[in-house]
């Protein structure tokens, strides 16, 4: 099963043209069901006002499943309007053409502080981040450290699984 991993540093220029790392291209289409040889994958954009500083990017297929999720809450349930809002309504299908790129469209660079210049992707298995380079380097490059500091020597996080 392909997942989203590494770091990679973009460039989205003024109109909002950006490439998607080659790496993530072949996951996009892998979740991808309507994607074949020769298609360009789709991919959904989530940039809902949870996200502070970060954009989140879906398969097709893993997309579906949070919204089958939130489908299956009880109709008219206070969760259901909430997660509907925030997910499903605040977020956008984009197309990866044959060169890799795609579209960004200005609210959603506006949000990262950024209408043009660096980005940061990020990948996290099931999705992967966007965030302006900037802020990723303050925000979690710095807090990760931080966290590993305090670890101690010998620390070794796949420990973690086990708890």
């Amino acid at each position: 099963m392909l997942s989203f991993t590494g770091e990679h540093t973009q460039k989205v220029d003024s109109k909002g043209r950006m490439s998607i790392p080659a790496d993530f291209r072949r996951v996009l289409e892998a979740g991808d069901p309507d994607w074949a040889p020769g298609l360009s994958p789709r991919m959904f954009l989530l940039y809902g006002d949870h996200l502070k500083n970060e954009l989140h990017g879906y398969t097709v297929d893993e997309f579906n499943k949070v919204v089958t999720q939130i489908n299956a809450l009880p109709r008219g349930s206070d969760r259901k309007k909430k997660l509907s809002r925030l997910i499903i309504g605040q977020s956008i299908k984009l197309d990866v053409d044959k060169d890799g790129r795609t579209v960004m469209p200005i609210k959603q660079r506006q949000k990262l502080g950024v209408t043009e210049g660096e980005l940061q992707f990020s990948g996290l298995g099931d999705h992967f981040e966007i965030w302006k380079a900037e802020t990723y380097s303050a925000e979690i490059a710095d807090d990760l450290n931080d966290w590993l500091a305090a670890q101690g020597d010998g620390f070794d996080p796949l420990i973690l699984l086990d708890e």
